[in-house]
């Protein structure tokens, strides 16, 4: 499916606005008037964006109940038990609040579910097992816990007290518990609720530490905490890919800072391990792309109490000794992946009767189902289609899956449409988890690939890249790009800028690099400028670019390259035609 590209539009009287009152190049201008800014005084107060601009706790739906039942648990010295998610959002959400809780003295622990054993969430049994081991604890849930009726159920009736701290989708029914903590909570008019788990967690920590200083204020012991608490957020917010907008914008700018500033044992290590202990600032690409894959590891491998206890620890010693192991079980993961890729890809190409078919939907009782998530986002992308991958239990025989999107299909709606094959199942438009018996595999197989094909023209559209700015190569300076960085940090709904130029030439033949020259190079001309392109993971445009003998177009994101004493501009492709065909503009 060809991508195709969408110029934003701009208006001249906006960018010369922005440029004139900002002091900014041309570029930046139009990218910030591309991303919706009318003018200087907008566009200051997107870039320095200030922790003070965050929204006081007391606006969140159920974070005061939820603070003041925390608060009066420690001040009753009853144990108080966190219940996280195996997720980096869910395992840095349950490392705030057991810090938070912990500084203060309380009688904190946390339990996080086994992935391969338990499953995400609440479950009956570690409530049960909770309750036996201290029916006066109070039970907190972060990232989860807002659908789960029958676990809530089942603690009201053991007289075990629980509060629900969650963002997920919400049913109709709200769980029975003393607190729910939700940004989108019926009646709800909390001003952002795109928080994610570690936000949640964050905002209900600073409504503890207010109770606990003056009623409206921290202590300044405690404020210390939330300004470095601030790092842990952001790395849940980062990792579980939220809008990177408003509230989660500022925590992650601040974060960011903290996490180079305020170093615990934990991050420190993981930050050493990763490789990224000389920068003196870290990116969210950085937490998307070295720390968090490595707290995922534990969480994919059955063994996140670990990552919890690395960034949890006070001892040098023994973070780095977590360190280490999870940078191995992330070695671990990416090999266990690569196999079942290499595997997926296979037995579709094996079964050509599968072209035609608008999804795949593929088994196998020899995946870790841990990592077929990924596998499933890979596996779409090379083949174009929504993809489903299903571990079998070798004794039960019950598939458990997980799925991702393409093209925009509705994949929740797509297995709502086809539940009558499934066991259960659950998510978003555009990933989800499924349990279906392998003998109903085959039907369901049938049923959801006919969905998708009745659904492709009213859900499906083809991939599109939004370019900021059409450009030359000329407008493409050192200074320029260097102001770029002032819009970071990027994410989901504000990723880096892209832009466009037309009628490039070649200006030396593409080249292959990296292992199995899976990346390529080139350098490409404009009148007498020549820059260097690189394209991870597109060695296979080699050939196709080196048969262009016309001017063609390139669509990138740019950089600066700063290797061995030299700093220079560099792009990093994203696409190249011949002839551009935009959707259009916005």
């Amino acid at each position: 499916m060809p991508q195709h590209w969408r110029f934003a539009t701009h208006d001249r009287a906006v960018v010369g606005r922005i440029c004139s009152e900002m002091s900014c190049s041309p570029l930046l201008a139009q990218v910030l008037a591309a991303r919706g800014l009318k003018n200087g005084s907008d566009a200051r107060k997107f870039l320095q964006a200030k922790l003070t601009d965050l929204h006081d706790p007391a606006l969140l739906p159920g974070a005061s109940e939820a603070a003041e039942r925390i608060v009066a648990a420690f001040r009753a010295d009853r144990r108080i038990t966190i219940y996280g998610d195996y997720d980096v959002d869910g395992i840095t959400a349950t490392s705030i609040l057991w810090y938070c809780l912990k500084l203060v003295g309380a009688k904190v622990d946390y339990y996080i579910p086994s992935r391969l054993n338990e499953g995400y969430g609440l479950n009956l049994d570690a409530i049960r097992s909770l309750h036996e081991e201290d029916p006066q604890r109070l039970v907190i849930t972060v990232d989860c816990g807002i659908c789960s009726l029958e676990e809530a159920e089942l603690a009201k009736r053991l007289g075990l007290e629980l509060i629900v701290t969650d963002h997920h989708k919400m049913l109709a029914e709200l769980p029975n518990t003393v607190a729910n903590v939700h940004p989108r909570l019926p009646g709800s008019e909390y001003p952002f609720p795109e928080l994610c788990g570690a936000g949640v967690a964050f905002k209900v920590a600073w409504a503890v530490c207010q109770l606990l200083g003056d009623g409206t204020k921290a202590s300044p012991r405690m404020r210390d905490f939330l300004k470095s608490a601030v790092g842990l957020a952001a790395l849940g917010t980062v990792a579980d890919v939220v809008p990177l907008i408003g509230e989660n914008r500022i925590l992650v700018r601040y974060g960011l800072k903290s996490l180079i500033d305020d170093r615990t044992p934990g991050l420190e290590m993981l930050i050493k391990i990763a490789g990224l202990h000389d920068k003196k600032s870290l990116s969210s690409e950085d937490i998307a792309f070295a720390l968090a894959p490595r707290l995922n590891a534990a969480g994919r491998l059955g063994q996140a109490r670990l990552a919890v206890e690395l960034l949890t620890t006070d001892q040098r010693s023994r973070a780095a000794q977590l360190a280490d192991y999870l940078d191995q079980l992330n070695k671990n993961r990416q090999t266990v992946e690569r196999r079942i890729f290499k595997q997926a890809k296979e037995l579709v190409e094996a079964h050509p009767e599968w072209d035609d078919m608008g999804a795949l939907v593929l088994a196998n009782d020899d995946w870790h189902g841990g990592v077929i998530g990924i596998v499933a986002s890979r596996i779409a992308e090379h083949f174009q289609k929504p993809t489903l991958m299903i571990s079998i239990n070798q004794d039960t025989r019950m598939g458990h899956g997980s799925g991702r999107s393409w093209a925009n299909f509705d994949l929740y709606s797509g297995l709502a449409a086809c539940d009558e094959f499934l066991e259960s199942f659950g998510g978003h438009r555009v990933a989800a988890g499924l349990r279906v018996h392998e003998d109903r595999v085959e039907d369901f197989r049938r049923a959801f690939s006919d969905y998708v094909i009745s659904h492709r023209d009213e859900d499906m559209i083809a991939p599109e890249l939004p370019v900021d700015a059409e450009v030359s190569l000329h407008d493409l300076t050192h200074s320029a790009i260097k102001e770029l960085d002032t819009l970071g940090p990027f994410g989901a709904e504000h990723p880096k800028p892209l832009f466009a130029v037309r009628n490039v030439t070649l200006a030396e033949p593409p080249t292959t690099m990296g292992g199995g020259g899976r990346h390529l190079a080139l350098k490409v001309r404009q009148g007498d400028k020549v820059l260097r392109c690189i394209a991870f993971g597109k060695g296979d445009w080699a050939e196709e670019i080196a048969q262009v003998d016309e001017p063609f177009s390139i669509c990138f994101s740019a950089g600066i390259n700063e290797y061995r004493g030299y700093s220079n501009v560099e792009l990093q492709l994203k696409d190249f035609q011949t002839n551009v065909s935009p959707v259009g503009t916005n």
